[in-house]
């Protein structure tokens, strides 16, 4: 089983990126795909979440509006699109499998003038 992110990055606030996370070894279609990140010296916190079919998301109250999931089972990907980032979005991301021991290895984004 594998997960692997990529797309981090040094952006400027007010910018974009997109991050994505491919899965391969387990069935993507069947399981809720998360998105978390953890910035130095914090818990790791869910950022947003969408469903198996991908009908349904949820956000965490400092990214909504900010920040879309969405996903692509025939490519078995997931992607967060991140908009109007601020310094405070600086952390590490990463894909899990809801429900599952399945992780990424994260990817860093850095939002700094």
């Amino acid at each position: 089983v594998q997960l692997v992110e990529s797309g981090g990055g040094l952006v400027q606030p007010g910018g974009s990126l997109r991050l994505s996370c491919a899965g391969s070894g387990f069935t993507f279609s069947n399981y809720d795909m998360n998105w978390h990140r953890q910035a130095p010296g914090k818990d790791r916190e869910l950022v947003a979440r969408i469903s198996s079919a991908g009908g349904d998301t949820k956000y965490a109250d400092s990214v909504k509006g900010r920040f879309t999931i969405s996903r692509d089972n025939s490519k078995n990907t997931v992607y967060l699109q991140m908009n109007s980032l601020k310094p405070e979005d600086t952390a590490v991301y990463y894909c899990h499998a809801r429900s599952t021991a399945y992780w990424g290895q994260g990817t860093q984004v850095t939002v700094s003038s």
